[in-house]
């Protein structure tokens, strides 16, 4: 009888503990790496893939609809020969997935006969042919593209828990994506003198899914448009089941015309607002006795005893070569009333205070006083929990280095502004369909508190550690009569949560 699958992962995690256990070792003649007299030859039956991980991300695929969703709706090639349009779409976010960064890994994928094999796939498009197909979207087709990928969204979130639907966190900013290409249009100058593009961000806190990558200009405002995409997803995230919802972004995307409207819809907005003269001169003439104290949460908690902090070196340099040096002494908050000149409501306006003192080596030189300023319509929270919540928004910058140097989403490696953006959206989708294997791992049962901390932790995986852990795993692909079997040829300790995840994608999703 041949053993089952826990059975065969518990002997080789114990093989591997073995061989990892700790050992008083004596001094070794020779080094530990002593492999010798190496041969490569060709297989003549067995046929390996490193990236096994490729068949559960293709199921995800099928399971969610996306593949059915993106044939029905995007409608860019007159006829199929070969390819669908889903076949271009996901062949884009399937060669991220197995770490590729460019168009022209796609040239090593369509050379591997057991990855086509593993997808089902008789061919694959080329780079040639996927940018090709970049240049066919109009902006419409790119919009078009990013409903799909919403829409998918929607059943994926209902099969979350309840207590995830208390609240959705939407997240704005603009990030420049700097370009050496001289001929590509619509890149323009940035303010940090660059050329490129300046694409808007619009993710979900929640599970840090982007929801909205709109390709602008380089010389475009952070803002700009970005109160059409907060509507589109306010939608989005009522009709997923969310019940209360929040918008927060810095003080560019303050879009003060449009607070009226969202608070008139129950929505709770945190924004930063510039510290503008007036609002400095309001600040300053408050009473004594209106600022408290900020009081800010520890960053983790010491869980065993408490070492002693290592040797500054940095502010010791600083201190030794006599450079400015800008050092926070206190934080303090404030509130007052504020209508925004356009606005027709007068809204709660959270000042923090930051007092500063600015030395030279060991000599204070003077004191500063620096404002900062968030306008919202909770009346509820506290000053210290507004102030934790706006500078929680932070979190979205981490999405963005993801998007930039994990996912490479922001090449901008086509030609024109359109075409760069649907490639921008397409190659998102690999970091999409990690977060949906995340959301997809089943939480529940006498393990419920065990699977829930391992969901939690391959949601916030940085992208690279979740190509290692759960994508390239080396197996065999075999073909038995009508399976598709990957035999998965090495053991780690991410193993278990993929094949509960697969195990997963194999059942219906609760309506």
């Amino acid at each position: 009888m041949s053993k089952s699958r826990r059975q065969k992962g518990l002997e080789r995690k114990r093989r591997i503990a073995y061989r990892l256990r700790d050992r008083n070792w004596a001094d070794q003649p020779r080094p530990m790496f002593a492999a010798s007299n190496i041969h490569y030859d060709l297989a003549a039956r067995d046929r390996g893939l490193g990236e096994g991980g490729i068949g559960a991300m293709h199921l995800l695929a099928r399971r969610v609809g996306l593949i059915e969703r993106i044939d029905a709706e995007l409608h860019l090639l007159k006829r199929h020969l070969p390819y669908h349009e889903s076949d271009h779409v996901l062949n884009i976010a399937y060669n991220i997935v197995c770490g590729g960064t460019c168009l022209d890994d796609l040239e090593l994928r369509r050379n591997d006969e057991v990855y086509l094999d593993a997808l089902g796939a008789q061919r694959i498009p080329d780079p040639t042919t996927e940018g090709d197909f970049c240049r066919r979207f109009e902006a419409a087709d790119v919009e078009t593209l990013m409903d799909v990928i919403n829409e998918t969204r929607i059943p994926i979130w209902q099969q979350q828990p309840v207590d995830f639907f208390e609240e959705a966190v939407i997240d704005f900013d603009g990030s420049l994506a700097p370009t050496d290409g001289e001929c590509k249009e619509g890149i323009g100058l940035s303010y940090k003198g660059e050329w490129g593009y300046h694409p808007l961000i619009v993710s979900l806190a929640n599970t840090q899914e982007p929801l909205y990558l709109v390709n602008r200009s380089g010389n475009r405002p952070s803002h700009e448009n970005a109160w059409a995409y907060a509507d589109g997803a306010i939608e989005l995230c009522r009709r997923g089941g969310f019940k209360r919802i929040l918008l927060r972004g810095d003080t560019d995307f303050t879009q003060s015309a449009y607070l009226d409207g969202w608070d008139a819809q129950g929505v709770r907005f945190l924004f930063g607002i510039d510290a503008m003269p007036n609002l400095v001169e309001i600040a300053e003439n408050l009473p004594k006795s209106a600022w408290s104290r900020l009081a800010r949460k520890e960053k983790y908690e010491v869980k065993t005893q408490p070492r002693q902090r290592r040797e500054n070196v940095k502010e010791r340099i600083v201190i030794e070569k006599e450079y400015s040096n800008i050092k926070l002494r206190s934080e303090q908050t404030a509130e007052f009333a504020y209508r925004p000149t356009v606005c027709k409501k007068t809204y709660r306006v959270i000042a923090l205070r930051k007092n500063l003192s600015v030395e030279k080596g060991e000599q204070v030189l003077f004191d500063d006083l620096k404002y900062f300023f968030y306008i919202t319509n909770d009346e509820v929270s506290d000053c210290d929990t507004l102030v934790a919540t706006a500078n929680g928004r932070c979190h979205q910058e981490n999405l963005i280095e993801q998007l930039k140097n994990g996912v490479h989403a922001l090449r901008m490696p086509v030609g024109d502004l359109v075409s760069n953006g649907a490639y921008m959206v397409m190659a998102s989708l690999a970091w999409t369909l990690k977060a949906w294997f995340a959301l997809l791992l089943p939480q529940g049962g006498r393990w419920k508190d065990k699977h829930g901390r391992e969901k939690a932790a391959v949601l916030s995986m940085e992208f690279k550690r979740f190509v290692n852990a759960f994508v390239r795993v080396p197996a065999l692909v075999v073909r038995t009569g009508r399976r598709l079997l990957f035999q998965l040829l090495s053991w780690n300790p991410r193993q278990e949560v993929f094949l509960r995840g697969v195990d997963a994608l194999r059942t219906p999703m609760r309506c």
